[in-house]
Parts: structure tokens; sequence; C-alpha cells
């Protein structure tokens, strides 16, 4: 017989309704939500961060109300996900309006969260990413509630990683940041790039390492997998991630062709490719990689798969010799975790959080700067030694079962009890 789900037992749920701290909190989203599709749009590992969180949450006895922005006029205001955990809808701006456009609507989106919070009082505020930041810092000086931030990606990070972000983005993530009661952090690298490039006091930092879901992610057959997604013979490299500059499609072709070009085990490698564009740059980068496709003489090794809900992911993870996260920057890589459990071996950019989800040499490779050619050394490394990628896979999987969704939510709480302990911190 299976363990019993915490989620869904009722002895534990009601022992967890018995805690004493913190029992409800306000969780800002504004430029995307938990129900939106992963994978497309603005939709990414941070709504399964949001949305799982929140879950693990309830399931310690804690109320989470998420408040995202209404992008289409047919969303209901509100949507209860399961008990202890409800998504209402904002109506700020335009449905329609941009990304780069909701600093803007930041301030209305907090207007109208203080309207509801004056209804439906939380202990704290959890606020995700920078844009919602910005709606929390004004609504911890509105209502003295403390302030809890997640940023999930860095202005500064990323613009030294070679993106292009606007300098106002640095400039509030700063003052977000001098204000926050508690800052999660991803990992130790994600905390380090925080002191180094924002000055955050050590005190104020919690690592929240993301979970994986147990019972959606673990191995499998791998022939059964391949087989229900009707792929080809031969090996097989996986990209998962939204299709913008940033994650590194373009560099998965470019090991993809490296790979067929060297080791005669990757002579057959196909490289499979799940997501949709993203951002102002999304179409461009997926019409770029089509192109990029045929010049690289790839045409019938690529295939791209339309975003899949979340739970259908495994069964890609599953049927890869190798998942590559290619990434510029990360403050984590939920993709590289998620493919560890299912027993696939990782190759990743060493950057950032990465560093803390791909155990080097034990679930798979980091590896420096943007050669093509020094990633498809390590995944012809994989493809041509089968006992090795199976130590790979083993350990990968075995390592990704102490990352839990329930443990990071006590981490989580615990940070919220002890700010709602102390004083706030008072803004430089």
């Amino acid at each position: 017989m299976a363990p019993a789900d915490p989620r869904r037992d009722p002895v534990v749920r009601s022992a967890a309704h018995d805690r004493v701290g913190v029992s409800s909190v306000a969780v800002l989203c504004l430029h995307t939500s938990p129900l939106h599709q992963p994978g497309s749009g603005d939709g990414g590992g941070l709504n399964v961060y949001v949305r799982e969180l929140t879950a693990a949450l309830a399931h310690h006895g804690v109320s989470c109300d998420v408040f995202t922005r209404r992008t289409d006029r047919s969303q209901p205001e509100t949507v209860d996900v399961e008990p202890s955990v409800r998504v209402t809808h904002i109506d700020t701006g335009k449905p329609s309006l941009a990304k780069d456009d909701l600093p803007v609507v930041a301030a209305a989106f907090a207007d109208r969260v203080g309207e509801h919070l004056a209804r439906r009082p939380v202990d704290t505020i959890h606020a995700h990413y920078w844009l919602s930041g910005i709606a929390g810092h004004l609504l911890k000086h509105r209502s003295g509630i403390p302030l809890a931030v997640t940023f999930h990606t860095l202005g500064r990070v990323k613009t030294s990683a070679g993106d292009t972000e606007p300098r106002h983005r640095g400039e509030a993530e700063q003052r977000i940041i001098d204000c926050a009661d508690a800052v999660f952090t991803s990992g130790d690298a994600e905390a380090a790039q925080l002191h180094a490039l924002y000055d955050l006091p050590p005190e104020r930092v919690h690592v929240l390492t993301p979970g994986v879901n147990r019972a959606m992610f673990a191995p499998g057959q791998r022939h059964a997998a391949r087989a229900a997604i009707d792929l080809p013979p031969g090996p097989v490299l996986l990209f998962v991630g939204r299709l913008q500059p940033l994650k590194g499609a373009e560099l998965a072709l470019e090991i993809l062709a490296a790979t067929r070009a060297g080791a005669p085990a990757g002579r057959d490698a196909q490289l499979v490719i799940v997501g949709g564009p993203s951002g102002p740059d999304g179409e461009a980068t997926l019409a770029r990689l089509r192109s990029m496709t045929e010049e690289l003489g790839l045409a019938g090794c690529v295939r791209f798969v339309d975003p899949l809900p979340h739970h259908l992911l495994s069964t890609y993870y599953r049927a890869a010799d190798v998942c590559l996260v290619p990434s510029r920057s990360e403050s984590f890589g939920l993709v590289a975790l998620e493919a560890a459990a299912c027993g696939t071996p990782v190759v990743a950019a060493d950057v950032g959080g990465l560093r803390d989800s791909v155990a080097e040499g034990r679930t798979g490779y980091l590896v420096a700067g943007r050669d093509s050619d020094a990633y498809a050394r390590r995944v012809s490394d994989i493809l041509t030694d089968p006992l090795l990628a199976l130590r790979l896979g083993d350990e990968g999987s075995r390592r990704a079962e102490r990352f839990s969704w329930l443990a990071s939510a006590a981490v989580a709480l615990a940070a919220f009890d002890a700010t709602a302990r102390r004083e706030l911190v008072a803004c430089a």
C-alpha cells in the first residue's frame, strides 16, 4: 500500500491546522498565474513553484490567497484550487498588457489587493518576482504586514549574463530588498549573488530549495516512454523551457550538431524541444530555432513540442538519454531536478542555482561557458558509457528524494513565524 499523502490525509491536515503562528498568507503573483500553462508566455518554473508551495503551505495548515492580474475577461474572480488555496484575479490595466508595461500598474494592483486584505486580513505577504515585490512593498507600508520576497530571477544577474534588462528593474529590486523582512533564495549560489550585487544582509536570507513532486517525477521504463510519445530509435537529448534567449535553446541545437559529428554513439542523436515562445523575443527565437535546424543540417532530427501540462513532462524526461539545461542564468533550475528525479542524467550550464540542483559528476555535469563542443563531449561521455549513464541517473533519482515541497513549506513557515515575532525592517 502506498504511503498516505499528507495533502489528502484528514488526520495530517487536522494536526497541521493546530499549529500556532502565521496562519494566513497573501501570495502576490502579478505578472503570471499559477493556473497558467508552464513553458509558454510568461509561465515557467515560477508558476510551478507558486502552485506547489502554496499547496504545501495549505497542508501545513496555512491559508493562501494568491493574487494575480486578470489577463482574460472570461477568468472568474476567484478560483478555489484546493482547500485553503484560492486564486483571485485582479483587474489592473488592459488584459493584453505586455509584461514590460506592468510596472505602471503595480500600484493599482496593490490598491486592489489591499481592498481584499481589508476584508480578509492575512499575517504576512509573500511576493514572487520583482513586479510583485513593488506591490508588496507598497502593501507593507500601508498595512504594517511583514513582507517576504522570492525573486526567481534577478535583473543584475541577467545583465551580467548578457541579457538586456532595464535599469529601473535593478533599482526596484534594490528598494524591495532594502525593505523586505525575509528574502527567499533557492540555494547558496543565489544567496551569494544577492549579497554581492544587492548588499542583502545574510540574516534576512532564507534558503528555500524548490521541491519535486515524486508522485509525478520518478524513474520509469525508457522504451515505454519513447513508445508513448512515438520517438524513433536513437539517443534522445531533451530541452524543456520557454523559448527565449535566456534559456539557451539555440545552444541546445548546436550541442546536437556537435554530438552527431562526434563519437559514434551520438551519430543518430535527436533533440526534443518542449516549450513555447516567451517574452518580446519569443517568436523571433522560435523562428531562429527553425532556421538553425535547417542551417545545421538537422532537419528530421529535431522535434518541437508545444508546452505541456506539468504532469506530462515526466514521460519526456524518462524518454531522454540526457536532459540539456544550457541557460545563461538560473536561480535554481527546476527542470534539472525533475529530470534527475526521473533518472535522466543532466548536462547543464555552470551558472547560478544549477550549481545547487546538479551534483557535478554524480547526477550529471556542469559546463562552463557557451562552447557547444564542451557540452557535446559531456553528452558523448554519457551516451558511450551505459554504466556511467545508469550511475548518474540512479544517483540523481535518489538525490531528488531530499527535495520535497512539504519541506520547502516548512522553511517558509519558519521564516514567516520569525518575521512575525520581530520588528519590521525599516526602509533604508
